[in-house]
């Protein structure tokens, strides 16, 4: 089995798709056979099964930019080396899951707390499947445990990380006026959930 790279499929390429590197994908598709085309549209409706199952609503648009992530890959390499292009492409949606996680940025301290000592460097391709899983267990697990939160610190929770500094700062300050306390009243509350919600995750892992 050949080098899997986190990094080559993590990283964004801001360019268009080509006729060639679209025909590219096709065939890597098709691993040898003339499907018409048929190939491609069933690992889409897989892809866009898989994001549509995460609960997020542009599971078209994610299930497009992994292929078109993975075409890219293509055509910068000629190849790539899997067991099977399938497999292949749910490592690449996992990335991209964690990626899009990370831009929307819901309860993305309590993400990175969780998995900051997950290994980044290069590994195997099966090394990266299974931490892909890891994670992706992890978020599930972070979901169920966010769900148990009654509806006010389900609100604090998911929203008091949300923005980037002064953003952030403005966002904690409403939060606060809405919920009668002051900002350093949601920092501790907040800080308070986030220690319950590590534990919730831990046990639901079965650490």
């Amino acid at each position: 089995m050949g080098d899997f790279s986190a990094q080559k499929v993590g990283q964004k390429k801001d360019r268009t798709l080509t006729p060639h590197s679209f025909q590219g994908l096709l065939g890597w598709l098709d691993q040898g056979t003339n499907s018409d085309g048929q190939q491609y549209l069933e690992m889409r409706r897989r892809l866009v099964d898989y994001f549509d199952r995460k609960n997020l609503t542009n599971f078209e648009e994610l299930a497009d930019e992994t292929l078109n992530r993975v075409a890219r890959r293509l055509e910068d390499e000629g190849t790539i080396e899997s067991e099977t292009p399938a497999k292949y492409c749910y490592v690449v949606a996992r990335f991209i899951l964690m990626e899009h996680l990370r831009e929307t940025q819901k309860e993305r301290v309590m993400v990175e707390s969780i998995t900051k000592h997950q290994p980044t460097q290069s590994v195997s391709e099966h090394q990266a499947v299974q931490e892909m899983e890891i994670k992706e267990k992890m978020l599930n697990c972070l979901e169920n445990c966010t769900l148990q939160l009654d509806p006010v610190n389900h609100r604090i929770i998911t929203q008091y990380y949300v923005g980037q500094e002064r953003v952030k700062i403005e966002n904690r300050r409403e939060l606060a006026a809405s919920l009668g306390i002051t900002m350093n009243a949601v920092s501790i509350r907040a800080c308070r959930l986030r220690d319950k919600l590590e534990v919730c995750v831990r046990q639901c892992l079965g650490r």
